[in-house]
């Protein structure tokens, strides 16, 4: 947050769009603004019942794989689930294994790779693991489009497999037995943004299709595919994928269930231990509260113990695996809060951090730093600096691995593949997509990898890439400041990447300022000419700037919110920018 130090934020204000949504769709005009601003312009776009959701016909191959499992469950073959160590991955392991369980499958198991001893994917590594089980079929969630050596071994033990997945593919695809990608080439699937977990749902939508054709569901209930929204809708908002409309109406539907109290004993149990209400949630605490405990276990631990939370049929059981992610949570943010004291030091005393303006790129490296934070720790430093930055740690003899994060305009995959096409053997190997990716290099070789991201992402970047800004949706009349306002806006969207949560912005009287928790500073903010008094709150506020007796005007960008406080419910401004009015 630019709330004093890192990067300086300019508020760029949305324009103000013609919209007839209030009268057509009966909402409030400023939530018609707010939609508008988003491309929403009919009442047809706010309809996210699932009957909109887009045919598994569309998606490549998903008829294909669903022909390989129904023969597989027909046969009674053993399936062996390989996951990833996220929460997508996760969500998409229990989904899988619980789907197929329930379509009728004798003999489903899962394997997700410890990320320090195997990497990640579908390696020669992971392939040996699971044939100590000798399955007939493996199927990848959430990985595998660039598991080539991979599916290789698998094939050479006479092992089939599928992959799902959504990453980019590379220039090369795997032997696989059948592919389901919505972003592998020939794929016209019209979503591009599927998660993970939402891949896995689609092709298991494909399979019921493929076992209702063959009656299978003659002598046996059919499984209802709607118990598995809650599943997709945390993945996908984890996972941070863009919230077309077509993954808003998987968020909305998985959000539904968990309101009305129809998801897994996981997610009740992690939903009490983060202190939210089930009957209030909304998308972004699948994003904070849920998400971070779950992905705690693949970057501390095994995530296999997120899979047996999610996959716990029984609350006692589900609380118990919920009470081990939310330690395993609290112990990353204190390996986190380390990592970033760290990373501030050494960032301060860069001879290329001296000018006004940081580099275009950002690279840090520690030997000691944990491998399963350096992601989060690399999402930090962008966010404080907007610029692309990878973090990197000791892994392998020899090799270091890192995490890349991105700002909007440069595709930090790409950049990688581009590097490693002019350095040939300075990138060992790497993958991910546009915002975020994974890469290793030899130890001796991150000098030489560092100048070459630093020119790359130069070559690449305009100056108003590298501007940081935070769109606004205008300045707010004196009577929208209003509780009922706020929960319309809280529960519309739902909101997330690339449909993002309506921020407005204007000056306002400081009337008080004083911190709370650590670094949390509490407002009460006054409208000019208005003698309206509000409650405000900026978290992870800069405690050498704020707060600033001096300061009696400020400009901020926030976003309207519901406090709720001992049962009591008041307006709330959460603060996303503040600084010192200039005027």
């Amino acid at each position: 947050m630019g709330n004093g130090g890192g990067a300086h934020k300019q508020i760029r204000r949305r324009p103000t769009l013609d919209t007839d949504l209030p009268e057509r769709a009966g909402i409030h005009p400023l939530l018609a603004r707010v939609y508008a601003n988003r491309g929403v312009h009919s009442p047809e776009q706010l309809d996210l019942g699932l009957v909109h959701l887009l045919p598994p016909s569309q998606l490549l191959h998903a008829d294909r794989a669903a022909a390989l499992l129904a023969d597989a469950i027909a046969a009674n073959k053993r399936i062996i689930i390989v996951g990833d160590f996220d929460a997508d991955g996760a969500t998409s392991t229990a989904l899988a294994v619980t789907a197929l369980r329930a379509f009728g499958a004798g003999d489903v198991d899962y394997l997700v790779p410890n990320r320090f001893e195997y990497g990640y994917g579908l390696t020669p590594e992971i392939v040996q693991l699971a044939a100590g089980a000798s399955p007939d079929l493996i199927i990848t969630v959430d990985n595998g489009i660039s598991s080539i050596e991979g599916v290789a071994a698998a094939r050479a033990l006479g092992i089939s497999t599928l992959i799902t997945d959504h990453h980019l593919a590379g220039r090369e695809l795997p032997a696989a037995d059948v592919i389901v990608n919505p972003n592998q080439p020939g794929c016209g699937f019209p979503s591009k943004h599927l998660a993970g977990v939402g891949v896995i749902f689609y092709v298991m939508l494909a399979l019921r299709a493929e076992l209702r054709e063959r009656g299978w569901f003659q002598d046996r209930q059919e499984p209802n595919l709607g118990q598995f929204l809650d599943l997709v809708a945390l993945g996908t908002v984890a996972d941070v994928v863009p919230l077309d409309y077509n993954n808003r109406i998987l968020v909305s539907a998985g959000l539904q269930r968990i309101r009305a109290g129809n998801s897994r004993p996981a997610i009740e149990a992690l939903l009490e231990l983060a202190s939210r209400e089930r009957h209030a949630l909304v998308a972004s605490d699948l994003g904070f509260a849920l998400g971070p405990r779950i992905n705690a276990a693949g970057r501390l631990d095994d995530m296999s113990v997120g899979i047996e939370c999610l996959l716990s049929e029984d609350p006692a059981g589900a609380r118990l695996h919920a009470g081990r992610l939310h330690q395993l949570n609290l112990d990353r943010r204190a390996i986190e809060r380390g990592m970033q004291e760290e990373a501030m030091q050494i960032i301060a005393t860069m001879p290329e951090m001296q000018g006004e303006l940081p580099p275009k790129a950002v690279t840090l490296y520690r030997a000691d730093w944990h491998q399963g934070v350096i992601g989060i720790l690399a999402s930090r430093v962008k966010d404080r600096l907007h610029r692309p930055t990878i973090v990197f740690a000791d892994g392998d003899e020899g090799e270091i691995k890192g995490s890349a994060r991105s700002i909007a305009g440069i595709h930090v995959r790409d950049v990688l593949d581009t590097v490693a096409t002019r350095n040939p053997g300075l990138i060992t190997r790497f993958g991910g997509h546009a915002m975020a990716a994974g890469l290793t290099l030899r130890r001796e070789d991150y000098a030489d990898f560092a100048a070459a991201f630093v020119q790359e992402v130069a070559n690449q970047a305009d100056e108003g890439m590298l501007e940081a800004v935070i769109d606004s949706d205008g300045e707010l009349a004196p009577g929208e400041f209003d509780l009922v306002l706020a929960e319309a806006l809280r529960n519309a969207g739902p909101w997330g990447q690339h449909f993002p949560e309506p921020v407005f912005d204007g000056s306002f009287e400081l009337l008080n300022q004083r911190l709370v928790g650590e670094n949390h500073l509490k407002m009460v903010l006054q409208q000019p000419g208005s003698d309206l008094a509000l409650d405000a709150i900026a978290f992870n506020i800069d405690v050498d700037v704020w707060p600033d007796q001096s300061v009696r005007r400020v400009d901020v960008a926030y976003r309207l919110d519901v406090n709720e406080f001992r049962g009591r419910r008041n307006l709330q401004l959460v603060v996303e920018h503040l600084a010192a009015a200039q005027h």
